[in-house]
């Protein structure tokens, strides 16, 4: 069944202009699709401004078993939605934002084709970062299928990137990470927590967006994939993500 893939575009940047949740699109379009979710996804980008990078979810192979898919998902970076280090985050512009731990690749040179992997992602890479993703999912209590979530452009909603460190020398599979709120210790994981290495998840990503004719480009960054369960976060909370060898990253809400 075919679905109106502007009308369902309009309807999420409603919801984000509203700051308000709305029930997932597929439950009156049973049509929509990942293929049909990425064409949403895309129109989306099509009016977010000048794009600062890219973003992976459902990178946990064993979210992936849970949601019965076997690859990850992407979206991507709007400059807009760029926090600076120590710019707090306005929880008021929001709908229900949530944070979770990422390993960020800053990519140095272009990087696009069909056999790309995680070694060439590597090498492209001026650096790698300790990033914040804030996800702010507009659909209501989180409830989406994969098609719903992809055409929500991934619940992307804001982010921060730390200090980018040179790559050389660094296993991401074993880097460990740390979430803290408030003081007190949310999550650990390890780099290997997305996909088994997050520079196999940015390849995996290079590739498929390879049939759209589309790579990374130099400047870009790109997210990962959250390292742990997101926490919801309200005024006055502060979040501190940090990974070994790669540093420490504050973002206090307001």
């Amino acid at each position: 069944m075919a679905v109106n893939t502007t009308e369902l575009a309009a309807r999420l940047s409603k919801a984000v202009a509203d700051r308000t949740a709305i029930d997932q699109l597929s439950d009156d379009n049973p049509g929509l699709d990942l293929a049909a979710g990425y064409s949403v996804q895309r129109l989306l980008r099509e009016d977010a401004g000048p794009l600062a990078g890219w973003k992976l979810g459902v990178t946990s192979r064993a979210k992936q078993a849970q949601v019965g898919v076997s690859s990850p998902i992407y979206g991507f970076l709007a400059g807009v939605n760029a926090l600076d280090l120590g710019e707090p985050l306005d929880t008021s512009t929001l709908i229900q934002p949530r944070c979770e731990p990422e390993i960020v690749f800053v990519i140095g040179r272009d990087l696009s084709g069909p056999h790309v992997t995680a070694a060439d992602v590597i090498a492209a890479s001026s650096g790698v970062a300790v990033g914040i993703e804030v996800l702010d999912s507009r659909y209501r209590d989180y409830r989406f299928t994969m098609a719903d979530v992809v055409a929500d452009n991934t619940s992307a909603g804001r982010f921060v990137v730390g200090t980018p460190v040179p790559p050389v020398g660094i296993d991401l599979r074993l880097v460990g990470v740390v979430l803290e709120k408030n003081g007190e210790l949310v999550a650990t994981a390890s780099g290997a927590a997305s996909l088994g290495h997050p520079a196999a998840a940015v390849a995996w990503m290079v590739r498929t967006m390879n049939a759209d004719g589309e790579g990374l480009c130099a400047g870009e960054v790109v997210l990962s994939g959250g390292l742990t369960a997101a926490v919801p976060v309200a005024p006055d909370d502060v979040v501190v993500a940090s990974i070994d060898r790669l540093g420490t990253v504050e973002l206090g809400c307001r």
